[in-house]
């Protein structure tokens, strides 16, 4: 009987040592708010463009070239792009998701390298790297 008691308290503490164990781990939660590399992937202020959307959408307008091999290939759809708004408002790792090809994916990594500074996301009041990841539509 006291072997029964004393198997039975093990396997008690057992339980209750695994349940200590993840209520130190931090949650899922603060995992999805940053990366490895200190880059947050939600913030209390996400990044805005020069001049918001309306902003954003005019310097695309102006500034993309369709390239001449999508335009003789009659390529149209949507690059996905992803990248970093660094804390003094430029973009850095620049990188495709879904890409179209013929030239429209690298037009889009050279709109977004050369854009003017964006407004910093802000995590707590505080500026922080941000995570972007935006849609560029070609259509001819």
């Amino acid at each position: 009987m006291k072997l029964a008691q004393h198997i039975f308290s093990l396997k008690i503490a057992s339980v209750v040592l695994i349940a200590l164990f993840f209520l130190a781990l931090p949650s899922q939660e603060t995992f999805a708010q940053t990366a490895k590399d200190g880059v947050y992937l939600e913030v209390d202020e996400m990044p805005i463009p020069p001049g918001g959307i309306e902003g954003w959408n005019s310097y695309l307008g102006k500034n993309m070239t369709y390239p001449i091999a999508a335009r003789e290939a009659k390529v149209e759809g949507k690059v996905i792009i992803t990248f970093v708004v660094l804390e003094n408002g430029e973009t850095s790792n620049i990188e495709i998701l879904k890409g179209i090809g013929k030239g429209c994916d690298e037009e889009v990594m050279r709109l977004v390298k050369e854009s003017p500074k964006w407004t910093p996301g802000k995590k707590d009041g505080e500026k922080v790297k941000t995570r972007m990841t935006l849609p560029v539509n070609f259509k001819l």
